[in-house]
């Protein structure tokens, strides 16, 4: 048993990217203690990880300052935001208080306990509509929705607790999401669910109808919009690289997690359809305002200096360990 390292925060740690962070905490040697309020979170992720639950809020500065007060953190992981575009619309003040002001109130905590060391979970839709493809991190910023501004609102306090306070951080900007733990130990469980990968699982099942392709003209080799689909697992590693760069003494930076490819809706849903044996009911409708063509990220600055590799860039890597997840989730 390799020799037990320091103490991590983690917020969020019982949602979807956050219970596969504890994972690879876990197995790099770390000490963890999830915060989570639940609203998202699955419980029993957690405690099929074996580590400490606290059931609570980030606006909760007492429950923190206890928290802070009883455990020897060295650093925070946070991934406690809420992250539905739609939903941040129709209720910004929800986004705006939890995002915004619960990191506000988890940064002033960790100021008082002497925490100065932050992973922070970003998004890559803090750049807004893509000027050039792959997006590097120098890509100009223009969020275009309550969740992206939040997020953006985080990076510049960051940046400013940064020159103020000393507080380091690693922000990551990260690409979509997708795949489960490789075991079947972990995966995606929204509701709810707005991804493609799932939804197109989902459907797979029997569990919908069918699955809609928003949008069939755009100037792609098939007509669909093109995203950068990330292993999940490979995002958890990315996450431990961030945190032990801190640990050594590395200064604040932000880094793009994405799988540096593009792949197309119809791809998504020809792999699942190959993946699964099942055939899928597609019905093609009009495109969703704002949705750009292309997102794709650029991951070289990860690479180079956090040493970060993915492991698991194929798609059909990607749909296979979420497909065996969503199987075993719901029973079919």
């Amino acid at each position: 048993m390799a020799q037990v390292k320091p103490k991590i925060l983690v917020t969020g740690g019982a949602g979807y990217i956050g219970s596969h962070a504890v994972l690879a905490l876990k197995n790099t040697g770390y000490g963890i203690v999830v915060l989570d309020n639940l609203e998202y979170g699955h419980q029993e992720l957690v405690e099929r990880l074996q580590v400490e639950l606290v059931v609570g809020d980030l606006s909760d500065r007492t429950l923190l300052d206890k928290l802070f007060a009883t455990h020897n953190f060295v650093a925070v992981m946070h991934f406690a935001a809420y992250i539905a575009v739609g939903e941040s619309v129709s209720d910004p003040a929800k986004y705006y208080r939890n995002n915004v002001a619960g990191t506000m109130t988890l940064l002033e905590a960790m100021m008082a306990a002497n925490v100065k060391k932050l992973v922070f979970a970003s998004t890559c839709s803090i750049y807004g509509m893509p000027k050039q493809v792959p997006m590097t991190e120098e890509h100009p910023q223009n969020p275009i929705n309550p969740y992206a501004i939040t997020k953006w609102m985080v990076e510049r306090m960051l940046a400013d607790f940064d020159r103020a306070y000393d507080l380091q951080s690693v922000v990551f900007r990260f690409f979509n999401a997708s795949g489960a733990n490789p075991q079947g130990l972990l995966g995606e469980d929204h509701n709810p669910e707005t991804h493609l990968i799932p939804l197109v699982l989902l459907t797979a099942l029997g569990k919908r109808e069918s699955i809609s392709i928003l949008g069939t003209d755009y100037s792609t080799p098939d007509g669909t919009c093109l995203r950068d689909y990330i292993h999940v697992s490979d995002l958890a590693d990315a996450h431990v690289l961030g945190l032990e760069y801190l640990l050594q003494g590395g200064k604040s930076d932000v880094f793009n997690l994405g799988n540096g490819n593009g792949f197309s809706v119809r791809q998504v849903i020809e792999t699942a359809q190959q993946v699964t044996g099942q055939e899928i009911k597609v019905v093609e409708c009009d495109r969703r305002s704002g949705d750009p063509t292309i997102l794709v990220g650029s991951s070289d600055k990860a690479q180079k200096v956090l040493g970060w590799r993915p492991q698991y860039s194929e798609l059909s890597q990607i749909i296979k360990d979420a497909w065996q997840w969503h199987q075993q989730r719901h029973h079919s």
